[in-house]
């Protein structure tokens, strides 16, 4: 029979644990200084407390002093949480607290202690931190490790839910990962610029299912937040197959009547050919028919982005006033990938988003620690936008502007719709071509049209029928094109 389960206080984590701990088990939580150990075990505490539930936490770690300020600064209260120190101190402030001595007396009173302590309040949560102590005094490997298993031996009996922090870095270091029901590690790591990384992974848990791998979280005001790793397997899809329409008839034309929902494209061109213009077009023309969309901006800021797409006739800033058009502007030197999945998830199920942008991939790929890794994460992304019918547009820059360019990502196996835009020099003037190249699903034309961004509006030429080597850089002699502008 499955245990009931405790909830940790952190929704992600509690979801990776598929609804919380399994109850009246120990587990391990290990991880550098510095990686919200301590934080992890009082919100942990925190939770059973809410739940009215028995709390205690045995400390040497931290000063009484030194876990009020932590409290305080998340906004927390200890109300319902008793204290044991393993260090000299005193009771303050009508907290009681219970002292322990382990400097003055052997281990085996030391830990009689510690039972005796964990008796006389009988708790339903226990948070030990940490087990440092314990080992200063043991000096020998294989002494700690049967300390451990008396410890674990005795908390079998008690119903009770103890967190046993621990302060190493890798697996195996502690040498009681096979005496506890579950470990969970926490890890943080710099990056050569931007802020540090935090990510979770549990690596073991006894007769119970977990989302395994890594899973980033963070730590603000109000404790830490830990976002899932993005499984898309596990999203019941929604497809519906409807063509979404930009409001440019020559641009969907090309497209063979409109992209259609629960598909990616790729919008792949020099830097300033006008795929960002594109998107915001398709952007606009899905709040106009009522739907909710998303653009998640990495190179550019939110007035410029508004700025660009007025002064082009695309109608954005009052569809952002209603709330239909939602701007997220990110850094990707202070975001994690986890934060960003976590973030278009939560509008996706919540506020049933129906088209997202993400520009650019250029800007994003920064926040991924490897080409590797981003394909696979974004290859899960798409797959879960697809499932819930959402029609995604990614935006990415190559490299250089005429002639051969290279591309910084190779993402053209993964999107299902691929338009491409270049730069093409004619009769002394640089212009610009569009060109959808690839349609996973249904026909679009093969032809390669003028591109033209004007304060009058978007237009689109007649094909390119003269004209040979413009994806490439190259042309011949031009021939007058028609033009087309938005609602014609």
């Amino acid at each position: 029979m499955e245990l009931p389960r405790a909830s940790t206080g952190l929704s992600g984590l509690d979801q990776i644990f598929h609804g919380g701990l399994p109850q009246a088990r120990t587990y391990l939580l290990h991880g550098l200084s510095g990686a919200g150990k301590t934080t992890f075990g009082l919100r942990f505490l925190l939770e059973g407390a809410r739940r009215e539930e028995r709390c205690l936490l045995v400390s040497n770690a931290e000063t009484p002093a030194e876990i009020d300020a932590l409290m305080r600064s998340h906004g927390w209260d200890l109300g319902g949480i008793h204290l044991g120190m393993w260090e000299e101190g005193s009771a303050r402030g009508g907290q009681e607290y219970t002292v322990f001595s382990p400097a003055e007396v052997e281990l085996e009173a030391s830990l009689s202690k510690l039972f005796a302590e964990i008796e006389d309040k009988n708790p339903q949560r226990l948070v030990i931190d940490s087990l440092a102590g314990i080992r200063m005094l043991a000096r020998d490997r294989a002494l700690f490790r049967r300390q451990i298993q008396s410890l674990c031996c005795f908390l079998a009996d008690r119903e009770c839910t103890t967190l046993l922090v621990d302060d190493i870095a890798q697996q195996g270091e502690s040498g009681t990962e096979t005496l506890v029901h579950g470990v969970l590690q926490l890890e943080h790591f710099p990056l050569v610029y931007g802020g540090d990384r935090r990510r979770l992974r549990v690596s073991k848990l006894r007769a119970s299912d977990f989302v395994s791998g890594y899973h980033d979280y963070v730590i603000r005001r109000g404790g830490p937040v830990v976002y899932p790793r993005l499984v898309a397997a596990a999203h019941e899809a929604q497809l519906g197959g409807e063509l979404v329409t930009s409001g440019l008839p020559r641009l969907d034309a090309m497209a063979g009547g409109g992209l259609p929902r629960g598909t990616s494209t790729l919008l792949l061109g020099p830097s300033g050919v006008g795929k960002s213009t594109v998107s915001g077009l398709y952007a606009s023309s899905a709040a106009e028919r009522g739907e909710n969309v998303a653009v998640y901006l990495f190179d550019e800021t939110p007035a410029v982005w508004k700025a660009r797409n007025e002064g082009l006739g695309i109608a954005v800033m009052a569809h952002i006033r209603s709330g239909r058009i939602r701007l997220v502007h990110l850094d990707p030197a202070e975001m994690s990938p986890g934060e960003f999945s976590h973030g278009i998830l939560d509008l996706v199920e919540t506020e049933n988003v129906r088209v997202i942008v993400i520009d650019s991939l250029n800007g994003f790929r920064h926040a991924m620690p490897g080409e590797t890794l981003l394909l696979l994460y974004l290859r899960e992304l798409l797959t879960f936008l697809a499932q819930h019918d959402v029609l995604t547009l990614l935006t990415m820059s190559q490299h250089g502007l005429l002639g051969d360019m290279g591309t910084p990502l190779d993402l053209s196996f993964i999107a299902d719709n691929l338009i491409l835009f270049r730069y093409f020099e004619s009769a002394g003037s640089v212009r610009q071509a569009v060109s959808m190249v690839k349609k996973r699903a249904g026909p679009h034309e093969r032809t390669i049209r003028e591109l033209e961004m004007t304060p009058e509006g978007v237009r689109l030429g007649e094909p390119l029928a003269d004209f040979e080597g413009v994806l490439a850089g190259h042309d011949f002699v031009p021939v007058p094109r028609a033009r087309e502008g938005i609602g014609s």
